[in-house]
């Protein structure tokens, strides 16, 4: 029996990459879903979607929110939509082309054929996978994963990773309106929760290319709060909703 898969897309002035986003992942076999969401973007990446709406009406969706409330926010309100309505496999992507959407496929099959909870798109499980990154961002980006592991003792070895499959029971039984961190230390503490609650996570070794158009919304500022953060997420008592 076939499952229900939604890929959850965040955007803020993605115009030069969704509409090819879109059409990538419907061309592909496995019948996915795509649910944007999209934080007011000024560029008019909304205007496109609702476009595209009437051409994919029973597949594409949105999700559209009053201006940049964060990433972590943005992915939250996604998967409250996916669980009121019942997909089986839940996916993290960007719209940047940065995640291959071919990999969907993989992402899905550790956790419905292997028997993941949750797999992990991971530059970093087989060496360092990253194309066209400076040194100096593949060394933080490295850095932190490895801060994370030390730290926490969770056995992940691309913790900032955002492309990601969960299946439902995951979400389901994450506290999501516990999930404190808004910027890429989501993507850590949603590992953390993950991890802690016992669920069986795989990682799935990817290549990471970075964008080729638009704009990237990487700041110090983000990995300053995941710093943080972590260290905070060691004396928290993680408990299922």
């Amino acid at each position: 029996m076939e499952t229900s898969k939604l890929v959850i897309i965040p955007t803020y002035n993605e115009k030069e990459n969704i509409e090819k986003m879109v059409r990538k992942v419907f061309s592909m076999k496995g019948s996915f879903h795509i649910l944007v969401v999209d934080d007011g973007s000024p560029d008019g990446t909304a205007t496109i979607v609702k476009r595209l709406m009437k051409e994919f009406p029973t597949s594409l969706f949105i999700l559209e929110r009053s201006g940049k409330l964060g990433l972590g926010t943005a992915y939250i309100a996604g998967f409250n939509w996916a669980i009121e309505h019942k997909y089986d496999y839940i996916f993290e992507m960007d719209a940047d082309f940065s995640h291959d959407p071919d990999d969907l496929i993989r992402l899905h099959d550790a956790c419905a054929v292997e028997g993941a909870d949750m797999s992990i798109g991971s530059r970093y499980c087989r060496g360092i996978a990253v194309k066209d990154w400076p040194v100096g961002r593949i060394m933080m980006s490295y850095g932190a994963s490895f801060y994370v592991r030390s730290v926490l003792g969770i056995k992940i070895y691309d913790s900032t990773a955002g492309f990601i499959c969960y299946s439902r029971k995951v979400l389901e039984t994450i506290n999501l309106q516990n999930i404190r961190m808004k910027g890429y230390g989501f993507q850590i503490e949603m590992k953390y929760n993950a991890y802690k609650l016992g669920f069986k996570v795989q990682e799935v070794p990817i290549i990471f290319t970075d964008r080729k158009e638009g704009t990237s919304k990487m700041s110090s500022s983000i990995f300053g709060e995941a710093f943080g953060g972590v260290l905070k997420l060691k004396f928290r008592r993680i408990r299922p909703r």
